[in-house]
């Protein structure tokens, strides 16, 4: 009788040092009715762009009451992106921190590139989702980011595609190539120009591609040799044109948001958006004239898809991921498509969604001002490999700001 309760002792230290190391692991149910009960009552810290008011307002006056109110999980939404996420997870990384002071994040492309090089992002971890059964993965802008497989490590969570702004009222008939829109800023000098931001890199890449003579012509691995011909076109097309941009080219908005601004006080007759209906929401804030309406060059334009992903060390993993079950259901996907609210695009396919819900997606009030994802699909182009963002980027400062 000892020797059975020494060994029923001996069996239940194991199995308690074994559920404490799984715990310090981080490893996570693999039932969805215990992840939602370890979430209840967690505190999770989302790292985001803050640069939109609809956004913010989205993300703060619905998802966090929502998901406060159904799985008793307190969201905290700090402001940060790109380079700022990638520095504060390798910085925890390099002093061997066990928690995270971040728990998930949006994040897309260059960033999750970065990021799986320096192992940061925990996964794979979408499948486990029950709202995952309604992605469209097939979708090859939602499935694939940057050319890069996700792998689970990264979950779908919205789809854009970039669209040129512009006053109707000044500008009837806005030019549809490279070429006709240098015909038309030396006619019209000043009115317009790029940012030097994510959204001034995406038209660069949407560029890059036109200049390839194909929409499929950078995709794949990264091609230096393809880069240094098509760059150096592209360079010598931009400093032909800059001396008739705003500001002489002399200088470059360093945000979309300031791009907004300059367009709102008419100094510019154009500014651009990654969001193909973000100029329904504009006029809606009052910031855009109802004159503004929204395009997409001829030659077409990159349409992308971001992601929501949770940092390795995540002390609150199984919180993030009932946030992020959430975020891409179908009724959190439907208030963020409303051009009202957001106006982003769904990653849900409406041959998974329920028949009821297609038919709330198909009722979503219709923009007014941009034009309709039907019509400028065909002129999507993918993401290319990440090393053609980061070249552009350092590039552009040094051929075409710095002028070398």
């Amino acid at each position: 009788m000892k020797k059975v309760l020494f060994l029923a002792l001996i069996v239940g230290l194991l199995l308690s040092c074994e559920d404490e190391r799984e715990k310090q692991n981080g490893t996570i149910p693999d039932n969805w009715e215990a992840i939602e009960l370890q979430a209840k009552g967690e505190t999770v810290s989302m790292m985001m762009w803050q640069g939109d008011p609809f956004i913010n307002a989205y993300m703060q006056n619905y998802v966090v009451p929502k998901v406060q109110e159904r799985y008793g999980i307190k969201l905290e939404l700090l402001n940060g992106q790109g380079n700022q996420i990638v520095t504060a997870l390798m910085g925890e990384l390099e002093a061997s921190k066990d928690e995270s002071e971040i728990d998930m994040m949006w994040i897309n492309g260059e960033t999750f590139y970065q990021l799986r090089q320096i192992e940061a992002l925990y996964g794979p971890f979408v499948d486990q989702f029950p709202n995952s059964a309604f992605i469209d993965f097939n979708n090859p802008f939602i499935g694939v980011d940057f050319q890069q497989k996700t792998e689970g490590y990264e979950c779908p969570w919205g789809n854009v595609q970039l669209a040129i702004v512009y006053n109707s009222v000044q500008v009837p008939n806005p030019p549809q190539t490279m070429e006709e829109l240098e015909a038309f800023v030396m006619e019209h000098p000043g009115v317009f120009t790029i940012g030097n931001d994510f959204t001034g890199m995406t038209l660069l890449k949407s560029w890059l591609s036109a200049l390839s003579g194909s929409k499929d012509g950078l995709n794949g691995p990264f091609d230096e040799t393809k880069y240094e011909e098509l760059s150096m076109q592209l360079w010598d097309y931009l400093n032909r044109v800059k001396p008739y941009f705003w500001k002489e080219g002399a200088t470059f908005p360093s945000s979309v948001a300031q791009m907004h601004q300059l367009y709102a006080n008419g100094e510019l007759w154009f500014t651009m958006s990654n969001n193909d209906g973000e100029v329904d929401n504009k006029v809606a804030q009052g910031l855009f004239l109802e004159s503004s309406r929204a395009y997409v060059f001829a030659t077409g334009t990159i349409q992308n898809s971001h992601y929501l992903g949770i940092p390795v060390h995540s002390a609150h993993k199984e919180a993030a991921m009932v946030v992020i079950n959430f975020m891409i259901s179908q009724e959190a996907q439907l208030e963020k498509m409303n051009p009202e609210v957001w106006g982003d695009g769904t990653v849900l396919s409406m041959e998974k969604v329920s028949t009821e819900w297609k038919g709330k997606f198909e009722n979503i009030p219709q923009r007014k001002y941009a034009p309709k994802r039907s019509e400028i699909r065909e002129k999507a182009i993918m993401e290319p490999d990440p090393q053609y963002m980061i070249r552009l980027s350092a590039d552009f400062r040094r051929y075409v700001i710095e002028g070398e």
